[in-house]
Order: C-alpha cells, then structure tokens, then sequence
C-alpha cells in the first residue's frame, strides 16, 4: 500500500509542477496566428549568471516524498527565482527550454527526449540585475552548457478545443470571484511559490498529502490521491473556464510529446466550482512518458492520458472526465509561433 500511495503522490506532485510553468497560452481559431513568443531570441552576452551549477536530478524517492508532504513540506519542483538567486528544480529540459524562452511546452518541436533526463540549476544573480533577468540568464546557460540552438517558425499545431456538449454544461458557478496572488505575501507552513509566464502560483501541501495550488484570478485547484480508488480526485474552486483549461493541459502535457494544449472554447465567463477523477494508470502513463523516473506498479502501459483506458479504479481519462460536466474536447488545428530545437547535448558540459 506505501508503494501504490507514493506512486500517487509522485504523479500528483508532477501534475502540480506541470500545470504550474507549464500553463496555457491563447491559441489561435480558425487557422489565425497564436500568441507569438517574442522573448523567443538568443540572450545577449553580458546577461549572465555569476556561478550556476547543473546536475542531473536524483531519482524520486516515493517514501521521502510521501514523509515530506505527511510533515507539511512541499518538494520544491520547478523553478523558484528571487533577485539573487534562481534554482530550476526536477526540470527536463523541454521545460527548461520553455521557461529560458517564455514559450509553452507546445510550442516546442524538439525530439523525444528532450522530456527523458531531469535537472537540478542552482545560479546566483549578478549585482544590479533583477529576477525579470533570469529567463535571459537561463537562455545564456542552456546554450553554453548544453549547446543549445534554436529558431522560430510558424506551424500548424494539433490542439484540443473545449467546447459546450450537446446536452449544454453542467457546472456550478462560484459563489465569488477569486482574487489575485500577492506576490509579497509571506509563505504559509507547507508553501512555495512557483514563478511561471502568467504570474505567481502558489502551492500548499497538506499533512493527508492533498495539495493546493492558487492560481490567482485563473483560480484554485485541490488535488488529493485516493488509494483505495487508485485515482487522482480534483476540485477546482472559483476556476474560470481559462483556468479550467490549464488545468486540463498540465494533464496533457505529462504526456511528453504528444499531449496537447486544451483551448477554452465554451464562451462560459463566469467562475465555477468543477470536480474530476482521473485514474492512476492514465497519470502513471503520463508522467512516465515525460520521463519521470515513477518506479514500477499499476498504470505501467505506455498509454497518453487521452489513450489510457481506466483500470477499475474510481477515476477516468480527461476526455471522460470533461464530458461528465457536460463539455467536450474536440481536435482541431491552429497556426501556433514555434520554437524549433536545431541542436542541444544530452548532458551538460561540467561545472
């Protein structure tokens, strides 16, 4: 049983991080162009870090992971920068391509494995530089330690459009709408704040292992593993629809490759309170086609969370989990600013 809860656990803490620096963009409808990324360009020289460090990350311990949440203490996953110092935690390289670059996970067209092999970034800020900087410092990085080469050009993209079910949305609307981070707030026992390209989120671990992740205006999402259902179980309070969407692509998104970005499609503007379960074989699928080192135990196919079937536990796929609330996810194509990966190294040179 301690083996099938840390597993859960694990998949959970990778659902959070991915949702979190790896939220959407709007995308383009009808085959007009997206969003475009215009931090997309090589860092200049002088925007540096002083002393960086990089090291492959240690493989998950599910027991220490599990002790951690139990006693209140988040694991410090993704990237967490101040005005001096910035680390990028349990990161693959794809993701760290996206935050360097200020572009979605979807936008990237590099190979497979990019999303295999993890990182540790430890990096100090140089005087007179400000945390805004360290996109630039972290594209000067990747270049230099990775060898890293890229360029931009415009795609059409597969994307999921979420749209209103014929039987019209089952969802309850919020009693309020919900406020904004305040990014000088002190942190409260068993929170951290995540720096993503929409604007602090922050996450909360609980000492039952649920967690909470606020949102801000997008709104908050309470995630906690059911071991006796073997499912991931989701409450998002005062979500808007744009929120609900995020959600939903950080589930897509542990997929690697071939997850998609989810696009609020609904025309629903108000703030509403959505639940949903989603099985431990279609995350344990997910995260481990990532790359997530999640050792062995249910849920080990090689599935896409949109391809996973459930295994009997109490939980669904996401496209299951969508229609439940009366709405549904359709494929459909958008021209989307893309990042090509012309060339990086597996491993980096030494620090």
């Amino acid at each position: 049983m301690r083996s099938v809860r840390g597993v859960l656990f694990a998949a959970g803490l990778l659902f959070a991080g991915s949702m979190a620096y790896g939220q959407a963009a709007p995308a383009a409808q009808n085959g007009a162009p997206a969003q475009t990324p215009t931090a997309a360009q090589s860092a200049p020289a002088h925007l540096t870090f002083d002393v960086a460090t990089v090291r492959p990350s240690a493989p998950l311990d599910m027991v220490k992971l599990q002790a951690q949440m139990q006693s209140g203490k988040m694991p410090s996953f993704g990237p967490h920068v101040t005005a001096s110092r910035a680390e990028y935690n349990y990161m693959s390289l794809k993701d760290l391509i996206a935050v360097a670059y200020k572009v979605k996970a979807y936008q990237i067209t590099a190979p497979d494995w990019l999303n295999t092999q993890r990182f540790d970034i430890a990096a100090t800020l140089p005087d007179g530089s400000t945390k805004d900087d360290a996109p630039k410092m972290l594209q000067a990085l990747l270049e230099d330690r990775f060898k890293l080469a890229v360029h931009l050009d415009k795609q059409e993209h597969p994307v999921l459009a979420m749209v209103v079910g014929k039987g019209g949305p089952k969802l309850k609307e919020s009693p309020a709408a919900p406020a904004p981070i305040d990014p000088d707030a002190p942190l409260k026992p068993g929170e951290i704040k995540m720096d993503t390209q929409d604007g602090p989120v922050r996450m909360t671990t609980h000492p039952d292992g649920s967690f909470t992740q606020n949102m801000g205006v997008k709104g908050t999402v309470t995630g906690k593993m059911d071991s006796a259902t073997q499912s991931l179980h989701l409450d998002a309070d005062t979500v808007t629809m744009e929120g609900f969407a995020d959600m939903l692509t950080g589930l897509m998104q542990m997929g690697g490759g071939g997850g998609r970005q989810v696009v609020d499609m609904t025309e629903l503007k108000g703030n509403y309170q959505v639940s949903i379960d989603i099985s431990l074989a279609s995350l344990i699928a997910a995260a481990r086609a990532q790359g997530a080192d999640i050792p062995g135990g249910p849920g080990s196919t090689g599935a896409s969370p949109a391809e996973a079937s459930d295994p009997g536990g109490g939980g669904a796929t996401v496209y299951a989990s969508v229609e439940k609330l009366g709405l549904k996810l359709e494929p459909r194509k958008a021209v989307v600013e893309q990042l090509v990966v012309d060339h990086a190294e597996k491993m980096p040179t030494e620090n």
